[in-house]
């Protein structure tokens, strides 16, 4: 029987800590180009008098919510489901006219990507106010 002095084991666990990805590190190499752990994928605003503060909602905060891991080099769901992020668009203060088409485009994109994947909607309104 080996024994190991027990400040060696306390010093190889620290160091181990020490080289153990983030989960920063771990989630920031995955996501796809462009996309931050820091970015708002949701935003809601306070109605003054409500009570209610105002909320967002980080890719971060997402990907723990769903319990996100790196499964073969992929970012992927509590279920090993793969995660893929879709940029929202419709934030028009003016909207072009063809905007029903583009929204209903958008809609079907997203709607086929759900049947393959979890997706991670990012709002194009990441301040959560309102755009008239």
């Amino acid at each position: 029987m080996i024994l190991v002095e027990p400040t060696l084991i306390v010093a190889v666990l620290l160091c181990s800590c020490l080289v153990t990805p983030t989960l920063a590190d771990r989630f920031q190499h995955r996501l796809p180009e462009g996309t931050e752990l820091t970015d708002v994928v949701s935003a809601t605003i306070a109605t003054p008098g409500s009570g209610l503060a105002s909320k967002k909602t980080t890719v971060k905060e997402k990907l723990i919510a769903i319990k996100a891991r790196c499964k073969k080099g992929k970012l992927v769901d509590a279920s090993g489901r793969e995660i893929r992020f879709y940029k929202l668009t419709g934030c028009w203060g003016n909207p072009p006219r063809d905007y029903q088409q583009i929204l209903a485009r958008q809609t079907e994109e997203i709607e086929k990507l759900r049947k393959r994947y979890t997706v991670i909607e990012v709002t194009c309104n990441p301040d959560g106010v309102q755009i008239h």
